[in-house]
């Protein structure tokens, strides 16, 4: 079988999405780190034309956008199989999918994150706590939604590990790290025990920063 090669910024929430796909199907597979900063390169441009990450490159085929991505490699890799095979099922893996694009990580982790860990720690700047404040509403109301989906299943699917958990888990995995974390799941003791549950999974404990960085350095 043809290399699966993944071009991402180590620790990219969506990177490791990908990283953790893979470590589920049980291929070898190769990080490309793509250094902070160099995302409108025309090299990474070539790969993604709206200068993002992550990318994937398996064989002659290339493919960019997470959601597709994952997608492509549980079609290509079907065991274990990610996606239900109930429609239902299937239908609320992909809008869990859709509110982690739309509405978790827009106005939610890509302000509160940037603030908290961007621009501290890669671009010397004092977090903007009004950004942060004016973020924080959206940010209840998405976690109050996900709280709700979840309920008392032990994943957001029913009883086993689909793309919605793979995308979902990296994204709040990176917001329990912030200080708003508390504030954000003090009522919904679900979210934190599946986060807990989702990480003792050796495809998380596999990609965690730690290991990641290790990756990218031996690449």
């Amino acid at each position: 079988m043809n290399e699966f090669i993944v071009h991402s910024v180590p620790g990219s929430p969506y990177g490791r999405a990908v990283l953790i796909t893979l470590e589920e199907k049980g291929v070898r597979y190769r990080l490309a780190a793509v250094a902070p900063g160099t995302a409108r390169t025309a090299e990474h441009l070539a790969r993604h034309p709206f200068g993002r990450v992550p990318t994937l490159e398996h064989g002659d085929f290339s493919l960019y956008e997470t959601q597709a991505i994952l997608r492509y490699l549980d079609r290509v890799l079907p065991e274990p199989a990610l996606t239900p095979t109930d429609a239902r099922a299937a239908a609320r893996m992909d809008l869990l999918m859709n509110v982690n694009d739309w509405y978790l990580f827009q106005g939610c982790q890509n302000v509160i994150g940037f603030q908290r860990i961007i621009a501290p720690r890669l671009l010397g700047l004092a977090p903007d706590e009004g950004a942060i404040a004016a973020a924080m509403p959206r940010a209840h109301q998405v976690f109050d939604e996900l709280a709700r989906i979840l309920a008392d299943q032990p994943f957001f699917v029913g009883d086993t590990l689909t793309l919605a958990d793979i995308m979902l888990a990296p994204q709040l995995d990176f917001l329990r790290e912030l200080p708003e974390w508390e504030t954000l799941t003090s009522r919904h003791a679900n979210l934190r025990g599946w986060l807990e549950r989702v990480n003792q999974c050796p495809s998380l404990q596999a990609t965690t920063w730690q290991h990641v960085a290790a990756m990218a350095q031996a690449a």
